[in-house]
């Protein structure tokens, strides 16, 4: 594997002013390409138990797996890379945990967390989520939100009962509709797409943009680029200051360029000259 990274990541969590404890999870390995973030549900303390079952699961699934993949291979059958079944399969191995750890322990009945992430491979991204976590991309100065929220209201939106700024405000708008852990099995939604050096890819949970609109986040990822460590820093300071109701958690990661350059022709020349 390559020693060099393939991405910058940066990453903030806080309970925020009205909750007791931190539910959500994040995780990261830059060198292997992966970020995680979960936003954990439940009764007390539970959410927080499957939302790092769900982020250790994956990172240590992948760690494990993606190692012995060679980069953009098609699974023949169903048309994906074989790092984006790798990690579908690690997202159905942390529901299963989950659920069994739910079942054999009363105390954490009925508990489940969201989950989004994304894994770069080559020049590639998997992104992958449940729930209603979500993940934006900055790129073009463009802040753009790639996943769609499972959510009641969303699914209302999309039928025409609210637009987007009615849905920001429309009570019960938190009521997910799929979670890990709450079933024996769970649907995932996958998506695979281009990586560009430069682009920012943000993975929050709702208490971010739950505050904070995206106009916002994206004056704030203008604003404080290139340094994404201090972009996290204001996003939830914003959060906070805007109310903080919920536990807040972003995840930063910036695609680095890590291919070597080719040389222009007439410097392959020269040097083939020289070693002549």
């Amino acid at each position: 594997m390559n020693d060099t990274a393939p991405i910058l990541v940066a990453s903030r969590t806080d309970t925020g002013h009205v909750r007791s404890h931190n539910e959500d999870a994040i995780g990261n390995d830059p060198h292997l390409g992966v970020v995680v973030l979960a936003d954990g549900m439940g009764g007390y303390s539970s959410g927080e138990v499957a939302s790092q079952i769900a982020v250790n699961t994956i990172l240590e699934e992948l760690q494990r797996v993606l190692p012995g993949l060679n980069p953009g291979e098609l699974d023949p059958e169903l048309g994906y890379t074989r790092q984006t079944m790798a990690v579908r399969e690690a997202i159905l191995r942390a529901n299963h945990k989950i659920f069994q750890a739910a079942q054999q322990d009363t105390r954490h009945a009925g508990m489940g967390t969201t989950l989004v992430m994304a894994a770069f491979h080559g020049n590639q991204v998997t992104i992958a989520h449940v729930g209603d976590s979500r993940l934006y991309r900055m790129r073009d100065r463009r802040l753009e939100q790639l996943t769609t929220d499972h959510t009641l209201i969303q699914e209302l939106v999309d039928h025409g009962y609210y637009n987007r700024d009615e849905a920001r405000t429309a009570q019960n708008k938190n009521l997910v509709t799929r979670a890990l852990g709450i079933e024996p099995s769970v649907a995932v939604d996958v998506l695979e797409g281009l990586a560009l050096p430069g682009d920012v890819y943000l993975l929050c949970s709702d208490g971010l943009n739950d505050m904070i609109d995206d106009s916002t986040i994206e004056h704030t990822l203008l604003e404080a680029a290139p340094d994404i460590e201090a972009a996290a820093e204001r996003l939830v300071e914003q959060a906070l200051n805007s109310g903080g109701r919920d536990n807040v958690s972003v995840v930063l990661t910036r695609v680095l360029d890590t291919h070597p350059k080719e040389l222009p022709w007439y410097k392959r020349i020269t040097k083939i000259l020289k070693r002549s």
